[in-house]
């Protein structure tokens, strides 16, 4: 199941032009994927203090065109593939009004413990969050 929030976007998240500076879109994918676990469920910061954190090992975006300042961002989010040590979030960002595609971008991640080691998670996890 996917799931929706939306961002709205402010002078401060902009460049000198008013357009979304292209890194914010990493913080709004970390917002989105912390919302997805949350609607599973699973609280990022309860699986943190169980030694269960989250590493991004690779994140792709693909910019369509430019959100400014006054735009509210919706975002739909679900995750593509999840296997015990890894899952990859798929992320859509598009005008709330009109639908126009902003960026279509994914992300990598890979569960570890306190020791940034590698940690399988329990498969009820895995079957939840699928």
């Amino acid at each position: 199941m996917n799931h929706f929030m939306e961002v709205k976007i402010y002078y401060e998240d902009t460049d000198c032009g008013g357009v979304v500076y292209y890194a914010n879109y990493l913080k709004y994918m970390e917002r989105a994927r912390t919302e997805y676990l949350a609607g599973k469920g699973f609280a990022v910061k309860k699986l943190m203090d169980e030694g269960t954190i989250f590493m991004v090992l690779r994140a792709e975006i693909d910019y369509k065109s430019p959100a400014r300042y006054g735009d509210t961002i919706a975002i739909e989010t679900w995750v593509r593939d999840v296997t015990r040590a890894t899952m990859v979030f798929e992320h859509i960002m598009k005008h709330k009004e009109t639908g126009r595609v902003f960026v279509q971008c994914m992300a990598k991640a890979v569960f570890v413990d306190a020791n940034a080691k590698p940690k399988r998670l329990p498969a009820e996890f895995v079957e939840k969050v699928k």
